[in-house]
């Protein structure tokens, strides 16, 4: 009797490494925030760029997951976490009412350390 495999990609951590697994965290942590604050304030311009970006974070983790072109979602996290950084800075503290650091918040503390270390994770991968 022949088997057949089943259809479409498959997870592959095998080759994940400690690292990798520090990206994925960090990614975890700032998709959670985003989509929690999303919803929060969905339907506004702004809740839905947030639960975008949630997203965004979930789809990298499913591509380097399924260890699809891994390489290029280190490339594309790079400026896509830089520009979540630069945003956030701008948005709250040089366009809005907000002083830095001392407004900066539980949730936004936590979300930038992890994008920071997000960051350097994807760029070190990039450098291996």
């Amino acid at each position: 009797m022949a088997t057949t495999e089943a259809a479409g990609p498959r997870i592959r951590t095998e080759s994940l490494g400690g690292l990798h697994w520090i990206g994925i965290l960090a990614a975890v942590v700032s998709a959670a925030i985003h989509l929690l604050l999303g919803v929060r304030i969905l339907p506004s311009g702004m809740g839905i760029s947030f639960v975008l970006a949630g997203l965004g974070f979930l789809g990298a983790i499913v591509l380097v997951l399924v260890d699809y072109r891994r390489r290029t979602v280190y490339a594309v996290g790079v400026p896509f976490v830089l520009v979540q950084i630069v945003l956030w800075f701008v948005i709250n503290f040089v366009n809005g009412p907000k002083s830095f650091p001392a407004d900066i918040g539980t949730l936004g503390a936590v979300d930038k350390i992890a994008q920071l270390a997000l960051l350097g994770v994807l760029l070190a991968l990039l450098r291996s």
